[in-house]
């Protein structure tokens, strides 16, 4: 898979870079952290972290006055696995450089999204990127399996939880596995496994050859 960076033109249709934050007090923060053994770990919000200048700055600026939570996505990780998406932007910045692989929620065709869709992008350290609300992404891959991937994740308060008790009304809701979280599984995954909706065909994408 060729992998572009997201000052190509070609990641304009999934988020944009933000300038102006003054992210090295959170860098620090996230680098403290000791990545897990094997895998990946995902916290929806970290009080060390939370606890930053900056948080209330993603609340007031980046999200327009919303509460907001500040979490982070660390560990080791080559493949695709899953897309999920929100309904609003999620914001990301790494302490080193990182890959998403990503998809645009249109490119979903009766309930199901070819991975053959799926785009690689580097992100530089330390820049903070939006991915859009359209956006399908999922656990960040690293460049370097020494160092892994830390990368902090904010998003509305709330995204992540428990999933709400809902009566399934429509397609979409079967994809509902968290709050405010719609999951697309590949059968690969261990999300499948555990019952997530299988709605990603084709290979699942490892980026293992080509980092």
């Amino acid at each position: 898979m060729e992998i572009k960076s997201i000052f190509d033109a070609e990641f304009s249709p999934y988020g944009q870079v933000h300038k102006g934050y003054k992210l090295d007090g959170l860098l620090a923060a996230m680098k403290a952290i000791p990545l897990p053994e094997s895998g990946t770990t995902y916290q929806p919000t970290i009080p060390e972290l939370e606890a930053l200048p900056i948080f209330e700055l993603f609340g007031a600026n980046a999200y327009g006055g919303m509460p907001v939570q500040l979490g982070m996505c660390w560990g080791r990780n080559t493949k695709l696995n899953c897309l999920e998406y929100h309904r609003d932007s999620e914001f990301n910045v790494g302490t080193h450089d990182f890959i998403l692989l990503l998809a645009k929620q249109d490119e979903i065709v009766d309930g199901m999204l070819d991975t053959a869709k799926v785009r690689a992008f580097r992100v530089p350290a330390g820049v903070l990127v939006e991915v859009y609300a359209t956006t399908l992404h999922y656990a960040p891959c690293h460049t370097d399996e020494a160092e892994g991937f830390r990368v902090a994740v904010a998003l509305p308060r709330g995204t992540n939880e428990a999933k709400p008790a809902i009566k399934a009304i429509t397609e979409e809701d079967q994809l509902l596995w968290a709050r405010n979280k719609w999951l697309l599984a590949h059968e690969d995954s261990a999300e499948a496994g555990q019952g997530a909706a299988v709605r990603l065909s084709g290979d699942n994408n490892d980026i293992a050859n080509d980092i």
